[in-house]
C-alpha cells in the first residue's frame, strides 16, 4: 500500500497528484505547490521514527545542497509530516517529466539513440558528477546508472540531471576510497576483489557502462542473475568495440569509451572531469555532422535492461492531445510537461513534436 494517496495535502502545502516509483527505501510522488509549481516529493518508508532518525535519512537531500549544479538533481525542500503510522521524513525535488534516461533511451525503439545526443548527455553528466569528484574530499555517487539519471527539455534542448545520491559518499581523505555500494551490473572489476575500492574512477566505469549502452543497445559484460558482492567475476574476455556494433560511432569515441573501462583503475579516467575532456575533445575534432543519426539496432528493441514494454501509441497521441489544449489554454510549462510523458508512450511523437517543446520552455506559443 502506497504511503500517499491522489489529492491528499501535506504539510499544508503540497497537493499529491500521483505516484511516480519507489526504491527499497523511498517513495517518489508527483506534488504541486501553490506557488512553486510542481515538484517530485521523495518519502521514506519507514515511519515512526524519530527527528534525528530523519536528519539521516536526509543525508542525500544534505549532499545535493552541497553540490548544486545544472546537471545534478537540485532539492528545494526537506521537512517531515505526520502520518497514521508516525512522523515520516521527505525532501522534494525538481520534477523531471520526461523521465529517467533509461525511459528516454527506451523511447528510441528499434533505433539506435543518435550518437551525437549520447554523447551530449554523457558529458552532461560528467559535468554534474565532476562537480562531486573535485569536493574535498571526493564525493562518489557509487550508482551511476540510466535509472538514476533524469532526461528532460530544456530552452536550449535536451538536459540530464543526476538523481539518487541516497548511496553517495565522501570517500576516505587519506586512500580517497569507499566501501562499494550500488548496481553490481554498473561496478567496475577492481570492486570484486576488494569492496572497500569504490572512487571516482569507479564512478567512471559506470559512466563508461551507461555510455556504451547508449550507443550499442548492449551491456558491455554479461552477469549471473545471483551475483553477489563477495562472488570472482572474470573480466578478461574484452568488449566489443561500440563502431562493430554501431556504425554511427566512430574509431576516435571507441577510445574514449574503452579508456573509460579500463580493467585497471590506473588506466581509467580518474575522474569525471578527466572524461569530460576527452569528450570535448572528440566534438572538436572528430563529429561529422553528416553521419547517419536513424539507425536501427540489430536487437530490433531495447531489452538489455529486462523486458521491453512496448509503447502505446493511443496513450502517448491522447497526452499530445492535452498539451495542444494546455497549450491553448496559455499554460505552455504544462503543455511541455505532458509532451515529454508523451514521448515515452509514443517515441514517433518525438520526432514530430520536439522543437515544440523547446518553443513552449522558451515562452513561445505556437
Amino acid at each position: 500500500m502506497s504511503i500517499l494517496c491522489e489529492g491528499q495535502i501535506i504539510n499544508k502545502r503540497y497537493e499529491v497528484e500521483r505516484f511516480l516509483g519507489e526504491g527499497a527505501f523511498a517513495e517518489v510522488y508527483r506534488v504541486k505547490h501553490p506557488f512553486l509549481g510542481r515538484q517530485a516529493m521523495k518519502v521514506f518508508k519507514r515511519a515512526g521514527i524519530t527527528l534525528d532518525e530523519v536528519r539521516e535519512m536526509l543525508g542525500e537531500a544534505m549532499i545535493l545542497s552541497q553540490i548544486r549544479h545544472p546537471n545534478i538533481v537540485q532539492v528545494l525542500d526537506a521537512d517531515v509530516f505526520e502520518s497514521s503510522s508516525g512522523i515520516c521524513g521527505f525532501f522534494t525535488m525538481e520534477y523531471i517529466p520526461g523521465g529517467s534516461l533509461e525511459k528516454f533511451w527506451r523511447s528510441f525503439g528499434d533505433r539506435f539513440v543518435p550518437v551525437e545526443t549520447s554523447v551530449e548527455l554523457i558529458k552532461q553528466i560528467c559535468r554534474g558528477l565532476s562537480v562531486a569528484h573535485k569536493n574535498n574530499p571526493p564525493i562518489i555517487h557509487r550508482d551511476i546508472k540510466p535509472q538514476n539519471i533524469l532526461v528532460g527539455y530544456e530552452a536550449e534542448g535536451l538536459r540530464a540531471r543526476i538523481s539518487d545520491f541516497g548511496l553517495a559518499k565522501k570517500v576516505n581523505p587519506l586512500t580517497l576510497m569507499a566501501t562499494a555500494a550500488g548496481t553490481i551490473t554498473y561496478k567496475p572489476p577492481e570492486i570484486f576483489k576488494d569492496t572497500k575500492m569504490d572512487s571516482p574512477s569507479g564512478d567512471v566505469w559506470a559512466i563508461g557502462t551507461t555510455f556504451y549502452l547508449l550507443l550499442t543497445d548492449k551491456l558491455p559484460f554479461s552477469f549471473s542473475e545471483d551475483l553477489g558482492w563477495g562472488d570472482r567475476v572474470s573480466f578478461e574476455e574484452a568488449i566489443t568495440a561500440p563502431s562493430k556494433i554501431n556504425p554511427d560511432v566512430d574509431k576516435a569515441l571507441d577510445k574514449i569509451l574503452m579508456k573509460a573501462m579500463k580493467i585497471e583503475p590506473k588506466e581509467r579516467f580518474h575522474s569525471a572531469k578527466e572524461m569530460l575532456e576527452a569528450l570535448d575533445t572528440w566534438e572538436r575534432k572528430s563529429c561529422n555532422p553528416l553521419r547517419n543519426t536513424s539507425l536501427s539496432s540489430e536487437s530490433l528493441s531495447k531489452e538489455a535492461l529486462g523486458k521491453f514494454t512496448p509503447m502505446n501509441r493511443t496513450d502517448g497521441e491522447d497526452l499530445a492531445k492535452l498539451a495542444f489544449d494546455a497549450k491553448k489554454n496559455g499554460l505552455l510549462a504544462e503543455a511541455a510537461d505532458l509532451m515529454e510523458e508523451a514521448f515515452n508512450k509514443y517515441p514517433e511523437l518525438r520526432d514530430k513534436y520536439a522543437h515544440q517543446i523547446k518553443l513552449w520552455r522558451c515562452g513561445i506559443s505556437m
